[in-house]
């Protein structure tokens, strides 16, 4: 799946002050903008990175760009009259490259992390789209003359950040058609895309994705940056899984359909080893387990494919600022020997969760013809999850 990355960094940032942009401003000794792309450039998947810029500012960009020796970072394009123009121009050109999937971010925005663009990229679909938000908490107040004047209920409200992820052809049409149409210009491409008909999904978002925009925002972001990374800890989780053989002419494994003279029954296709991932994500959480998100009671689940639960245990762990760092799953059976399609099965795990597929271990072993498995009554599989957390301080 081919993805691009699109960093606007055409506005003139007029409340931080000052004469300079505030893309170009210093954080940490290093410009806002330069941070923006690095993290584009650094998130797994990636093929392209193109800015949009103020035509005024090719300098400034240049000096921007200078650290960063990436054959994937195009050269930018001049941005338009309004965020929605620039983004237009910014799809036009790289039509060329023909991407899938493009994310839409604002330079403004230098501490997304790789995994939030790979959780968007990953949940962006044929004809929807994804957006990171958090859902608003504090109460909210319509004010007029500076008086509160009435409260605003706040169930519902979620505040938008970006990367915003789309499929690339559906945001170019969307965009063309709002480019002729009379209607104003849109606030952000998740209301472009949903003017057009589609659908938008919310990603759970980061508190740390924070937008730089006026003078105290800059210097919250220098304590942020001072801080350094947030201290974690890490976690292990395990799973396990089986399943009883019955009559079929495959099995699913890990993700990928293997010719077998039996299948393997269950609620839904009966993947053990993504069942025991899964569960093994679940449990370095503190999450519960398949069961707990996907109970075998429910209708919707019977036949389902089993990437739809490891994705969601993954995403779970991404929504507690989580990270993954190794996976390690054994197969328990005699027949179909596992090794010819091990490498198969790491891609797709690394594909499902958007890991580098190093990240991945995949294993197998025959129980010397004792227990169920000898007997191949049917499957079994055992797995380790480890993943890096944000500490819980004790109380």
């Amino acid at each position: 799946m081919r993805t691009a990355a699109i960093i606007v960094a055409a506005g003139r940032g007029e409340r931080l002050g000052g004469t300079m942009p505030k893309q170009y401003r210093l954080l940490g000794g290093e410009m806002i903008l330069t941070r923006a792309l690095r993290a584009a450039l650094a998130a797994p998947g990636i093929d392209a990175v193109l800015a949009a810029i103020d035509p005024e500012a090719e300098a400034h960009y240049a000096e921007a760009a200078a650290p960063l020796s990436d054959p994937r970072l195009l050269d930018p394009v001049a941005g338009g009259s309004h965020r929605a123009e620039t983004v237009r121009r910014a799809l036009e050109a790289l039509a060329e490259h023909a991407p899938e999937v493009v994310l839409v971010h604002d330079a403004a925005r230098p501490f997304a992390s790789h995994a939030l663009f790979s959780a968007l990229a990953q949940e962006a679909g044929a004809e929807t789209g994804a957006i990171p938000a958090e859902p608003v908490v504090d109460a909210l107040w319509r004010g007029a003359d500076g008086l509160a004047e009435a409260p605003v209920a706040r169930a519902g409200l979620w505040r938008a950040q970006t990367p915003q992820a789309f499929p690339f052809a559906s945001l170019l049409a969307a965009h063309r058609a709002a480019a002729e149409s009379e209607a104003p210009p849109a606030l952000d491409d998740a209301e472009v895309f949903r003017r057009a008909g589609h659908a938008v999904h919310l990603v759970p978002g980061e508190p740390e994705n924070v937008k730089i925009t006026t003078a105290a925002d800059l210097a919250r972001a220098e304590r942020q940056l001072a801080r350094g990374p947030a201290m974690t800890e890490t976690r292990t989780g395990q799973g396990y899984d089986v399943h009883r053989f019955a009559a079929g002419d495959h099995v699913t494994l890990c993700g990928v359909r293997i010719p077998h003279d039996r299948g393997l029954e269950g609620h839904s296709d009966a993947d053990v080893g993504l069942h025991a991932l899964a569960d093994a994500l679940y449990g370095a959480v503190g999450d519960g387990d398949i069961g707990t998100h996907f109970p075998p009671s429910d209708a919707r689940w019977k036949g389902a494919e089993s990437h739809v639960f490891l994705r969601h245990a993954g995403e779970r762990v991404t929504a507690r600022g989580g990270r993954v760092v190794n996976l390690d799953i054994t197969l328990l059976c005699e027949r179909p020997k596992i090794a010819p399609h091990a490498p198969a099965m790491r891609a797709r795990i690394a594909e499902i969760l958007a890991l580098d597929p190093g990240r991945v271990s995949i294993k197998a072993t025959t129980m010397e013809r004792l227990g169920f498995v000898g007997r191949e009554e049917g499957m079994a599989a055992l797995a380790a999850a480890t993943v890096t957390l944000p500490m819980i301080e004790s109380s």
